[in-house]
């Protein structure tokens, strides 16, 4: 099995799990331990808390142990953390439930930063959008299937087998990243942790095109993240649909994610990465835009629409980015600058989601949609005002090139 499978095959897994988590959390906080909303948004924010945490200090580590060896560590990190999940269920604690989700959180960071770190050094440059559109894929697949099977199945299964499927999909993980390889490693530099991650950021904020890929990713987190919090409102009181609506539509957001990551995984060096990096943000305005503008008692078809083009152009955006983010980044530098972009896009998450629920909660939901529209717009042109534009193929990207870096007066915002 060649080593881009096998690392696919570990995405598979660590994905289902962090999905399984990701959906379930709230419900088995409501259902099972009777957790009131503030407890339940403690319990949503550990899982986003990982990402935040971990991010930086496993770039580190990504860049100076074996990524080999940190894919194992980190499918052992999600089988502990969901076994204890399932352990404080048994034993009815909700705070050690929310110990062992988080703990699930960060193995799903350190495989993220590894894989990513990973795929540059065993594909070939002209073959590496391709592979990181088949590592995108289980998490595509994922975001479809596991919302809509446990909001089907989900009061007709036991909280304890839903957490049950995520301990078998960290074992699948586990058994796929022990028959991974060694890669090929540069040795760690010998400066300070605190100089190292400086070093990562202040490449990002100098180069013509990670800052502009960091600014487009968290204006769209922070769209997104305010959609998810506004939309419940929105169909209950705008659309006055039913509110079963908004699983649907996550999962027509997840189907599209699925056929986004498999247009680039077959088309990917017949498509400019230019007009995929200015597709992706500019299709989110427009599915923003076309929510806010569906009329009272209209048909849901019209919202599954909207949140099918959300998914279909932000999953090609994102293998795209992903590539040209690997393509000019030195391998030893990898991991942390995946950290820092990582850090800065999940950071903003939970603002998005406090900004969403101010706007919505003081001036209305109708309201809340059009900030999650100005959001995604600025998005696209953090993308439109910047070199993206001028990215017409791969080959032309290096990290040797010193035009990768701004001069001064080359970035606009």
């Amino acid at each position: 099995m060649q080593t881009i499978s096998r690392l696919t095959g570990a995405a598979y897994g660590v994905h289902l799990s962090d999905q399984v988590a990701l959906v379930s959390v709230p419900l088995i906080a409501a259902f099972v331990f009777d957790a009131s909303p503030e407890v339940i948004g403690i319990l949503v924010a550990c899982q986003s808390m990982a990402h935040l945490v971990g991010s930086i200090p496993f770039g580190i580590l990504v860049d100076s142990i074996q990524q080999r060896n940190l894919t194992i560590a980190a499918s052992l990190v999600s089988l502990t953390g969901f076994t204890g999940a399932l352990v404080a269920i048994i034993l009815d604690s909700i705070l050690l439930f929310g110990v062992f989700i988080t703990t699930a959180g960060f193995g799903v960071v350190l495989f993220a930063l590894s894989a990513l770190s990973i795929l540059p050094k065993i594909a070939a440059r002209e073959g590496l959008a391709k592979a990181n559109a088949a590592i995108e894929v289980p998490r595509a697949i994922a975001s479809f299937v596991v919302p809509l099977l446990i909001g089907l199945y989900y009061t007709a299964v036991s909280p304890f087998l839903i957490i049950a499927v995520a301990v078998i999909a960290s074992l699948l993980a586990l058994g796929f990243t022990s028959t991974l390889p060694a890669v090929e490693m540069q040795p760690p530099a010998s400066s300070r942790v605190f100089k190292r991650i400086v070093e990562g950021g202040v490449f990002v904020l100098r180069h013509r095109l990670l800052l502009p890929i960091s600014l487009c990713a968290v204006f769209w987190n922070l769209a997104f993240a305010a959609l998810l919090v506004v939309l419940v409102p929105v169909i209950r009181h705008v659309y006055v649909i039913d509110p079963g609506a908004f699983g649907i539509g996550l999962s027509a957001f997840g189907l599209a994610s699925i056929l986004g990551t498999w247009v680039m995984g077959r088309f990917s060096d017949r498509i400019a990465p230019n007009l995929i990096l200015l597709f992706g943000p500019g299709s989110s305005v427009l599915a923003a835009l076309g929510m806010a503008l569906i009329p009272a008692g209209s048909s849901p078809m019209l919202f599954y629409a909207c949140a099918f083009l959300l998914g279909f152009g932000p999953s090609m955006w994102l293998v795209t980015q992903n590539s040209v983010r690997q393509l000019v980044t030195p391998s030893e530098r990898l991991g942390r600058v995946n950290a820092v972009i990582q850090t800065a896009i999940y950071g903003i998450r939970p603002l998005g989601a406090l900004a969403g629920g101010l706007v919505a909660g003081n001036f209305g939901p109708q309201t809340g949609i059009l900030f999650v529209v100005l959001a995604y717009a600025a998005s696209f042109l953090a993308a439109l005002f910047s070199d993206l534009r001028s990215v017409r193929s791969y080959s032309e990207l290096s990290p040797e090139d010193e035009r990768a870096l701004k001069d001064g007066a080359t970035m606009t915002e």
